[in-house]
Order: C-alpha cells, then structure tokens, then sequence
C-alpha cells in the first residue's frame, strides 16, 4: 500500500506537506507498507500513516510523497472528502533519500551503499551476479535493519534489464533521489591492446559506455516524471581526465567516453527545459578493489597503489555526505566530486620521496 506519514519534522524526504481539514477520531487500521508502518487511515491509494495512538487532529499537516502531488485523492475513511494536492505547498527536499547503485555487490558500489545505509537512507543495490546481491542484502539486512535494503540483478547493458529495474525501484520504493552509475569493468585484462580478446574489449566497451548510457537514458526518464525529479552520479576513472592509460587502453578509452557523455546529457537536459533532473560526475582516485587490484604485477603499480590508493570505505566515507548535500539542496546545478585531487597526490608522492612514508600500505614492495 501507499503509506503518507502525518505530522513530524517538516520537510523529511522527498514529501510536500499539506494542511487537510479531516476531522479527529480514532483510525483503527494497520499498514504492511515497506516503507512506513503504523496506525492508517484507508485512501482510494493505499493507506495514510497517523500518529502513535491513532487519533487524527483535526487540519494536522500531512506529509505526501511526491507522487500524488497535484493528484485529486478520495480519502476514503475520511467522509469521503476529495482533496487536490498542491504542488505550490512543497517543501525542500530533505534524507532519507532513496538511492539506486549499479555493480553495488562488491568493492566502492557496496563500500557505498553502507555508508548511505549508515546516514539513515534506504538503498537499491544491484548487478549482475544474482547470488552476489541475495548475499549483500542479507548483510545489510542484518546490520541495518528491515525495509531499509532491496536487491535485484540488473545487466545494464541490456535496455529491458535496465528498465526491469527501474520498475524494481518504483514497486518497492517509490521513487530514486540518487542513481550512482557505478557498474564498470575491464574484464581483469592489464595487457596492451594489440594483446587483448574481442570478447575483453566488448566486455569492457558494452559496461562502461554503452551500459552507462542506457542507465542515464532510463534514469533521466524516470526522474523527469517525478515531482522532486533526481540527481544522476557518473563514475569515472583512469583516463577520465585524457591521460594515456597503457595496459588498459579500451578502459581508459571508455571512461574518456563517461565524462563526454555527461557533458551533453547536462546539455541535452538544459535545451529540452528539464530543470528537475541533474548530471554530476564522481571520482573515487584509485581504490583497492579487484579492478585495480588486478593490475598490481609490477613494480611501478605497486609503488604507485601503495602511495595514492585507498580503501572503498576510506573513499565512500568521503563521496557519501556530498552526495547528499547535493541531493538535498534542491538545485540541479551539475558538480564533479573528486576524492583524489592533483594536490592530494603530488603531496603523497612527495612524502614518500622526501620521508618514504606509505609504503607498503596495501602490497608489498620488493
């Protein structure tokens, strides 16, 4: 059922807060929402949530998702009273936020999704590893409670993947204030490209651009409808900023392609008039996930991850609240967030040539 919390703080969530003059009594019924629980009230849309005790003051302000604004809805157990939700009676948008991750079973997507758990938002967690996902929602699950974790499988390189899990989204919750494209791969090759397989080079080009551009395609389309719209997180990587990255030159290609991509779409929404829906960019430096990992055979890789990688929880603990921010400032104004700066690096190449510190941080050096 639709459940609309009553009173409480105002301007929680992506809600609009609107004075009804229903009359007091006692509202006997229960909601099985996954999104709300408590004492409702029945509407022709499901069900409304009152207050502990289940009485209903009289022009108490209701908080209603986004979804029914400017909706007529019948209030059923309420005289039968047929009320038009204003959309010039909302508020700011404000947490929880409803976050969607792709390639979130594992490494920065998971590191992630716990950190947004941790600010007490609900989160959609998906790939294409079934298994993976059951696995992570159990564990969240556990750590953070019910009706706050949903999974799915998702290959976002198909266009009917991607819209199965849009609809995922909005049967279980409603509506996405934050979609991170996260999903990418290299297909674990660090070899020149004259070296590397048709099926790694697919692998690679179909995740990280054309999986990219059919997930910004389908959220776009979903959040545009929305009254609060959305904010879409691209993920970048190296070769993002143009630099030549050798042993994986179809991976850096790509994310070359991401920040491209991002630049028209900020484009295309600004020309079509869409202002409730924005583009931004992430980038999470090097972290020492399987990815980056995997190319740690040489000295020079190992010298290099040793001084500027970091963790995925060291990295989400640093995108996480500026997400936020961003999701909840109401402005569509587009923002690349960088954890690993140019300053930040040179700064940790220099100490560890001046005092040779952060050595051997993740691997061994011989």
């Amino acid at each position: 059922c639709v459940c609309v919390s009553v009173g409480g703080k105002e301007g929680g969530g992506s809600m609009a807060g609107i004075a009804l003059p229903f009359a007091s009594g006692p509202l006997p019924r229960s909601c099985s929402s996954p999104l709300l629980r408590g004492p409702c009230v029945r509407t022709s849309f499901g069900s409304l949530l009152v207050p502990k005790g289940g009485n209903f003051p009289a022009s108490r302000s209701l908080r209603v998702p986004a979804t029914l604004i400017d909706q007529e809805v019948r209030f059923v157990e309420c005289g039968g009273a047929d009320v038009v939700i204003n959309s010039s009676a909302a508020r700011t948008r404000g947490p929880p936020f409803n976050v969607l991750i792709t390639g979130s079973s594992k490494g920065i997507g998971y590191a992630l999704a716990k950190e947004f758990l941790r600010a007490g938002d609900n989160v959609l967690i998906c790939s294409r590893s079934g298994d993976g996902v059951k696995k992570r929602v159990q564990e969240l699950t556990e750590e953070f409670g019910p009706q706050h974790a949903w999974g799915t499988t998702v290959d976002v390189r198909d266009g009917q993947s991607v819209r199965e899990l849009v609809s995922f989204a909005r049967n279980n919750l409603g509506y996405i204030d934050v979609w991170i494209n996260n999903a990418g791969s290299n297909a674990y090759s660090h070899k020149p490209l004259v070296e590397t397989s048709d099926d790694a080079i697919m692998e690679i080009v179909e995740t990280n651009t054309i999986g990219v551009m059919i997930c910004c395609r389908e959220a776009i389309k979903m959040m545009m409808h929305q009254h609060w719209g959305g904010h879409i997180f691209n993920m970048d990587g190296a070769g993002a900023d143009g630099r030549p990255t050798p042993r994986f030159a179809a991976y850096g290609a790509t994310k070359r392609s991401v920040v491209q991509l991002t630049k028209s779409l900020q484009a295309e929404l600004q020309m079509q008039g869409i202002k409730n829906v924005a583009m931004h960019m992430l980038s999470p430096g090097m972290v020492t996930t399987d990815l980056l990992m995997a190319g740690s055979g040489t000295p020079q890789a190992k010298f290099f991850i040793n001084i500027l990688a970091e963790t995925p929880e060291t990295v989400a603990d640093f995108l996480v609240p500026r997400i936020r921010t961003i999701a909840g400032n109401g402005k569509a104004k587009p923002r690349y967030i960088r954890f690993l700066t140019g300053i930040k690096a040179y700064s940790q190449i220099l100490a560890r040539l001046a005092f040779n510190s952060r050595k051997n941080r993740h691997i061994p050096e011989y």
